[in-house]
């Protein structure tokens, strides 16, 4: 029976050193809103799958959050979520998944550089043939805020039964020549022409827009044929589902001008509002805002949300809106605010337009 007793032993050793072996190549999700930014880029998962982290640093691979937790990189609404998120990222990594996806070839991107952080990061469905949305963060500094608005929303919609694609855009300086529309409408045209190798439905898909990613979203969410869905030869999106989207950038628009597109005379995104294109025609939408977002209120307030709605309203629009006392700028999914559970009912606004 030794011999035995030496075969046990020999497995047993095999399966130590392949257990090192995955621990090595593969992280573990064991993410919490108490994880440091700098264990989280460490994550050999979160490594490899190539979601993008740095979104609140001007520079990319900046030190200057490594020891700031998740719930003090992120809005204290999106947190929890936010790390769930990536514990989804690490799971789907571990078992093969691509987690990112070049919205732009190589040949375009060797053309022009700027096009190589365009990507998709893909979060599957737990079933096949599920709808998707794509979701498009904000963009308050340099880069969009993929794990704010990004992660955390992929999060909550997985737990929905829904696929999602976070979408990481050109923004800021790199937003020149309307690149943020180009983004988005090479995204849907990606998606729409690979739906069955994301295993998601080709129809009824929505855009999910926050902040300045939703003022992008309603853009293309209208018919304007220099624009819009149809500008791009876009199948229309079922919904738009928006969480404080601005509608107008205000006094901003100079500046964005100055900054971005200097000594530039023709059409900028930026100069146009979501409620100058609104019509009976715009695609359905479901938006919330705060009573108490102080961002929006710093541009004008009444010429945001309740603008919009008005729009909305006096145009024949479907949509859907909802204001609450407690709602500040940037909470995405907006746990531990008056908007909590907002996805929920965003989606269930998506569903009955695909009916």
């Amino acid at each position: 029976m030794k011999w035995i007793r030496t075969m046990v032993c020999a497995l047993g050793m095999l399966a130590c050193v392949s257990l090192s072996a995955f621990a090595a190549e593969y992280g573990e999700p064991n993410i919490t809103t108490k994880t440091t930014m700098k264990e989280l880029r460490e994550n050999p998962s979160i490594k490899g799958s190539g979601y993008y982290t740095y979104c609140n640093e001007w520079i990319e691979g900046s030190t200057q959050y490594d020891d700031t937790p998740i719930e003090g990189y992120v809005s204290y609404a999106a947190a929890e979520d936010a790390a769930e998120g990536m514990n989804l990222v690490i799971e789907n990594y571990n078992r093969g998944v691509q987690i990112t996806w070049q919205v732009y070839t190589p040949e375009e991107i060797a053309e022009n550089s700027s096009l190589g952080m365009v990507q998709l990061y893909y979060f599957p469905a737990k079933t096949a043939n599920a709808k998707y949305a794509i979701v498009v963060p904000g963009n308050g500094g340099n880069t969009t805020a993929e794990l704010n608005e990004g992660a955390s929303i992929a999060n909550q919609l997985h737990e929905l039964g829904y696929a999602a694609f976070v979408l990481r855009y050109r923004s800021f300086l790199n937003a020149s020549d309307n690149a943020p529309l180009y983004d988005i409408a090479n995204a849907i045209k990606y998606l729409t022409e690979n739906a069955d190798q994301f295993g998601v439905q080709r129809e009824n898909y929505a855009l999910m827009g926050f902040s300045s990613g939703g003022h992008i979203v309603g853009l293309i969410g209208s018919d304007n044929e220099k624009f819009g869905y149809k500008a791009f030869g876009l199948p229309q999106p079922a919904a738009l589902l928006l969480g404080y989207p601005i509608n107008d950038f205000f006094e901003v628009k100079p500046l964005y001008q100055l900054a971005i597109d200097p000594l530039v005379l023709g059409w900028r995104y930026y100069w146009t509002d979501i409620s100058d294109v609104v019509n009976e025609n715009f695609t359905p939408t479901y938006f919330f805002y705060g009573k108490n977002d102080l961002y929006m209120q710093r541009m004008c307030y009444s010429q945001q949300g309740p603008l919009l709605e008005r729009k909305l309203r006096e145009s024949g629009a479907v949509y859907e809106c909802h204001v609450y006392e407690d709602a500040p700028h940037a909470i995405g999914p907006g746990r531990h605010t008056d908007a909590d559970g907002w996805i929920l009912q965003a989606t269930e606004f998506w569903e009955k337009q695909c009916k």
